[in-house]
């Protein structure tokens, strides 16, 4: 496997930049693209399919590859990876219960490999505002294989505004759905994780109210109440709450949870002033414990990068290609160190980078288990056996 990436802020730039990749012979057979809404991405598509390859990605809400990280552009890593090593599925899911659709696409997989892999792309927000359950999408393909498969991707973003994003190949595209780059674990090596590196800070809660999708009470107290005085903040009534809430505190402060064997991150979205309530970016049941968070800082980078060079020192070997799917937040609440988080999993690797700001994670964590995450970076290393 070889792999190459290029990037751009136009079709023009990308055509410039395929020119220049391709002129040494280099052929390669599929193109991962991770797009700014923004862009014209069917122009690109048509591009690459010209040139004989195969396309899958998701459009964007900031994207990057090795020494480079741009928002409204484009990203591609281009592969040259035998195409008996791969298939693609897409598939949309409106009007069609979310379940039956992974597990008929699971079936397909394993119809053509033994022993598959996975690489997923779904969108997050439809245009009838309702949003994608990830977590049944990566539980409910887990459970297919009977937990033993490697699951890594995102949800696509649209430039960080609430409005449909879109996941494609180079024939469809949906806000609805989901595409999947299915790996032969026989012929292909996965290695990876994905971690938030948040610190936990105080006693555990409870969630003691929650009704469609709502959080009305912690511990018996009003939700919003107990979050704005952990925060020590404030929402001023003369700004729109729900911007303030998101964009400068609740990025910075997700919520740890911690029914499961490797707690995950859940960001609060959006506040009820009347109703002195909080959603989340996925909801925490009724008896759901969490704990709230410190604020950022580089010792998270630090936990993401320390974890990656264990890894890598563990398996002994210099990757392929490296994908990275990293939260929206981590970019709002990290600023230029998520750049420095991303460009050192490149350095570890040693390989050609592509990834993107998502809404939403899906990745292995640290006891194994495939799960949808929140504010989390999201890492895999491909590594193509010898033969």
């Amino acid at each position: 496997m070889t792999a190459k990436t290029i990037r751009g802020n136009s079709e023009t730039e990308i055509r410039e930049a395929l020119s220049q990749t391709l002129s040494d012979g280099f052929a390669p057979s599929l193109a991962i693209i991770f797009i700014s809404i923004k862009q014209d991405r069917d122009a690109i598509i048509q591009l690459l399919k010209e040139k004989g390859m195969d396309v899958v990605g998701a459009t964007s809400s900031g994207e990057f590859i090795e020494g480079h990280q741009s928002e409204g552009e484009v990203v591609i890593m281009l592969v040259d990876i035998p195409r008996e090593d791969y298939t693609i599925l897409f598939r949309e899911t409106a009007g069609k219960e979310l379940t039956e659709v992974v597990q008929q696409a699971a079936i397909v997989a394993l119809s053509r490999f033994k022993d598959p892999a996975y690489i997923a792309v779904t969108t997050c927000l439809n245009a009838r505002g309702e949003l994608f359950d990830g977590a049944r999408f990566v539980h409910t393909l887990e459970d297919c294989h009977e937990g033993e498969t490697d699951i890594f991707g995102g949800m696509a973003g649209a430039d960080g505004e609430l409005i449909p994003s879109l996941v494609f190949t180079g024939e469809q595209s949906t806000d609805e759905g989901f595409a999947l780059l299915v790996l032969d674990k026989s012929k292909i090596d996965l290695y990876g994780v994905a971690i938030s590196g948040w610190k936990p800070l105080g006693r555990i809660r409870t969630v003691t109210k929650c009704e469609d999708g709502w959080l009305y009470t912690i511990d018996d107290q009003p939700a919003l109440d107990m979050y704005l005085r952990y925060l020590g903040e404030s929402l001023d009534q003369k700004d729109e709450a729900t911007n303030v809430f998101v964009e400068n505190i609740s990025l910075f402060h997700p919520f740890l949870c911690l029914d499961d064997v490797d707690p995950v991150l859940r960001t609060p979205m959006f506040v009820d002033r009347e109703k002195n309530a909080i959603s989340m970016d996925y909801p925490i049941p009724e008896g759901g414990t969490f704990q709230f968070t410190l604020p950022p800082d580089f010792d998270i980078v630090e936990s993401v990068i320390n974890q990656a060079q264990n890894m890598q020192e563990s398996v002994g070997v210099q990757a392929d290609a490296l994908l990275v799917f990293s939260c929206m937040g981590r970019l709002s609440a990290l600023g230029p160190m998520a750049a420095q988080e991303n460009d050192g999993l490149h350095e570890i690797w040693q390989a050609p980078m592509a990834g993107f700001f998502t809404y939403g994670e899906y990745g292995k964590d640290n006891s194994g288990k495939n799960k949808m995450h929140s504010t989390t970076c999201s890492w895999v290393a491909l590594k193509e056996k010898n033969q």
